[in-house]
């Protein structure tokens, strides 16, 4: 019983062990780079998924970058929420960056240049959920009830969906509880669990939990949205030496012009990268005047 008994333990130690490890691994991976010769570039994207997620997604871009970049590398950091991001952006801590609209142009101020964009703008959009048993109808029944966005700074996700209710009969500041969940799986999430009534979100995180979790996104529906803008930026620090700041543009640029690059953007439910430059974004800067003196003050 002796023996019996020590073994079991050790039984049950190499389980918790292996369980620690396999936990470990799941985790992305930040690892630092440096063969003394190398200059090693960061990359980083705005919190359109967790991080998990969103390594899984811009992890091959980086990738293939690296394969046909090899005087340089880059290496993709994920930020947990979007006040990190933010953080690390307005520090000048990345190289290259591809935020968020409100992000991109607020960027300009701290560094940075506007050399490209995601295409597809028809898909910058802000999208409201609900359950499809909610006795939710009209946008006035919001009133005394609370709405999810993924943060205060996401333009698509938030601002765009709270601008919409405003015009549609909200007080955002009175009438509705808003909460900020921190993703916009969590957005989502937190109206499947009825968590709140509404909740907002954009096109491309709602098609990839609708393709991956179809039975709970059947609970939903797209009750409203609001009309699109300029579509999620690149931007590159000033001090980038051109030649690769030149290089990494064409390279995102052609893309689409290989079967492994169209499978990559596929997964991002995009078509193409395109060139953009400060004058693209001004649309953005014309909602966000709009939005700070109608529905709350932002930075900008």
């Amino acid at each position: 019983m002796l023996r019996s008994g020590w073994r079991y333990a050790l039984l049950l130690l190499m389980l918790v062990g292996c369980s620690k490890a396999e936990e470990k691994a799941y985790a992305p991976s930040f690892s630092e780079f440096s063969n003394g010769q190398t200059k090693e570039y960061i990359i980083g994207v705005h919190p359109l998924h967790n991080p998990q997620r969103l390594m899984e997604l811009y992890g091959p871009i980086i990738e293939y970058i690296n394969v046909n970049m090899p005087e340089a590398h880059f290496r993709l950091e994920a930020s947990r929420n979007y006040e990190e991001f933010d953080k690390k952006l307005y520090s000048g801590y990345f190289d290259f960056a591809m935020p968020n609209p409100y992000q991109t142009v607020r960027s300009l101020k701290h560094g940075y240049r506007i050399f490209a964009k995601m295409g597809n703008d028809e898909d910058f959009r802000g999208i409201i959920l609900v359950r499809k048993d909610s006795k939710i109808h009209e946008v006035t029944d919001l009133k005394g009830e609370a709405v999810s966005y993924p943060a205060p700074t996401a333009l698509a996700a938030t601002m765009m969906p709270q601008y919409y209710l405003h015009t549609h009969g909200i007080n955002v500041n009175t009438d509705i509880e808003n909460r900020y969940v921190g993703s916009q799986e969590s957005s989502i999430l937190s109206v499947l669990r009825g968590h709140v009534v509404a909740g907002a979100t954009w096109p491309v995180p709602w098609k990839a939990f609708s393709a991956e979790y179809p039975k709970q996104a059947s609970q939903l529906e797209v009750k409203w949205q609001t009309e699109p803008l300029q579509n999620n930026g690149w931007v590159v620090r000033y001090d980038v030496a051109a030649p690769i700041a030149n290089k990494f543009q064409v390279l995102l640029f052609d893309l689409n012009k290989s079967e492994d690059g169209r499978h990559i953007l596929q997964r991002l439910a995009i078509t193409n990268f395109e060139p953009a430059t400060d004058e693209t974004y001004q649309p953005v800067l014309d909602f966000l005047d709009a939005f700070s003196k109608q529905v709350r003050k932002v930075e900008w």
